[in-house]
């Protein structure tokens, strides 16, 4: 029994990509709907009504379901809708991380930071993608040697994470451990397939 519901549980959690024709966990994918003034708009959350169209989180997939025409039965799609996808998630991400902070569950700065990673409490550091590259060094040493091993984001900037956090900017952010930082991090996910920047680095679980 347990193992006929984890099925139906995965297929519900499953669309198709129309463009790659894969079946995808939802996390994976960006729901497309018609507004009502009949543009094609993301719907990030997945809870605008209607039927949808299902496009992996990538911008070569969403711009390829464009060219192809995989919209018009919604309606019009608009060629730069990779930029809003891309800038909708980017607020997604700094959301996220602005609940965190009034839950008491995300902290800025170096000293901070590195308490988080000595006390083995942090999940996700997210560091500004324009942070200095000696101050880089230094948080990729550090979660080098973490245990266990938090990932390292660096797709957001200086300016997104501050004002996630209520402040000018920021550059080192620890997110602790909680369904919150499990949410940061699929929103994280689907940020890297339309921002530049995202890479693996091995044991250091680099986004």
């Amino acid at each position: 029994m347990a193992t006929a519901l984890a099925a139906v549980v995965e297929r519900e959690a499953a669309r198709r990509c129309v463009v790659s024709g894969r079946s995808l966990d939802k996390r994976r994918l960006i729901r497309f709907v018609a507004a009502p003034d009949g543009a094609v708009v993301p719907d990030i959350k997945a809870n605008l009504p209607g039927r949808g169209v299902w496009v992996g989180a990538e911008r070569t997939l969403v711009e390829r379901a464009v060219a192809k025409g995989q919209f018009s039965h919604l309606g019009r799609a608009a060629t730069d809708v990779g930029d809003h996808v891309e800038a909708l998630l980017a607020r997604r991400c700094c959301d996220l991380l602005g609940l965190a902070r009034r839950a008491g569950l995300a902290v800025a700065g170096m000293q901070k930071v590195r308490a988080c990673l000595v006390a083995r409490e942090a999940r996700v550091i997210a560091e500004a993608r324009d942070a200095a590259e000696d101050g880089a060094a230094k948080i990729a040493r550090l979660v080098m040697v973490a245990v266990p091993a938090p990932m390292l984001v660096r797709l957001l900037d200086r300016e997104e994470l501050g004002s996630a956090l209520g402040r000018e900017d920021a550059v080192h952010v620890a997110l602790l451990r909680g369904r919150l930082s499990d949410l940061f991090l699929d929103e994280i996910r689907r940020l890297a397939g339309f921002r530049d920047g995202a890479a693996e680095a091995g044991a250091t679980k680099h986004i």
